[in-house]
C-alpha cells in the first residue's frame, strides 16, 4: 500500500524559507564556473564535430546526445539544482577518457598523426574543407582539462549544499536580505 503524500508543502504562517548556502559569494562562483565549463564543452564537442564530420568513427549521435546532456545540466545547475552535479561529474569521467584516448592515439591513429601521407584531410559536415588536423588535436586534447575541472567544481558545488534550507519568520529574512518565499497556495476543499 503506497503511503498518501501532502499534495504541497506546509509552512507555519508568518514564516518564509531562506537558503543560507545560495547567498554566499564562493557558492554562486562555484555554480557560475560550473555552467562555464559545462558550455565550454559543448562548444568544443561542436566544433570538433563540425570540423571533423568526415574523420569519426561512429560517434556523431553521441556528441550531439552528450551536448543536449551538457545543456540541460547546465540550465539545471543555473537553477541551484544540486542533484545533477554528480551526473555531470560522471559524464565528464566519461568525456575526459574519451579525450585522452582520442587525443593521444590509444586506441590508433590521433588526430596529429593525420597529417602525414595518405591521408585525406577532414571535411566539414557541410561539404566543405573542415579544420586542419592538428586543430582538432589541440581542441580534443583541451576537452582533457576541461572535463577535469568540470569533475572538481561540480563536487566542490555538491559539496557545498545548496539544497540547505530554513524555515524562518518573514521579518528575519528581510532584515538579513534574503527576499521572502511566499508559501505555496493550498487547494481549497470543493
Amino acid at each position: 500500500m503506497v503511503r498518501a503524500m501532502p499534495p504541497a508543502r506546509t509552512m507555519t504562517p508568518g514564516y518564509t524559507v531562506v537558503h543560507p548556502n545560495r547567498d554566499k559569494p564562493e557558492t554562486n562562483a562555484v555554480k557560475a564556473i560550473v555552467v562555464l565549463l559545462l558550455l565550454v564543452s559543448v562548444a568544443v564537442i561542436l566544433i570538433i564535430t563540425v570540423g571533423g564530420w568526415s574523420e569519426l568513427e561512429g560517434l556523431k549521435p553521441v556528441n550531439f546526445l552528450w551536448c543536449s546532456a551538457y545543456l540541460v545540466l547546465a540550465f539545471y545547475v543555473w537553477r541551484w539544482s544540486r542533484g545533477v552535479l554528480p551526473i555531470a561529474a560522471g559524464l565528464a569521467v566519461l568525456l575526459l577518457m574519451v579525450a585522452v584516448v582520442a587525443g593521444a592515439g590509444i586506441s590508433g591513429t590521433s588526430w596529429f598523426d593525420r597529417n602525414h601521407a595518405g591521408f585525406a584531410p577532414a571535411q566539414s559536415i557541410f561539404a566543405g574543407t573542415g579544420l586542419p588536423d592538428e586543430v582538432l588535436g589541440v581542441l580534443t586534447l583541451l576537452l582533457v582539462p576541461v572535463q577535469a575541472l568540470l569533475i572538481i567544481f561540480a563536487m566542490v558545488g555538491f559539496a557545498q549544499g545548496w539544497n540547505v534550507e530554513h524555515e524562518v519568520p518573514i521579518e528575519k529574512a528581510k532584515k538579513h536580505g534574503a527576499p521572502p518565499v511566499a508559501p505555496p497556495a493550498q487547494p481549497s476543499a470543493a
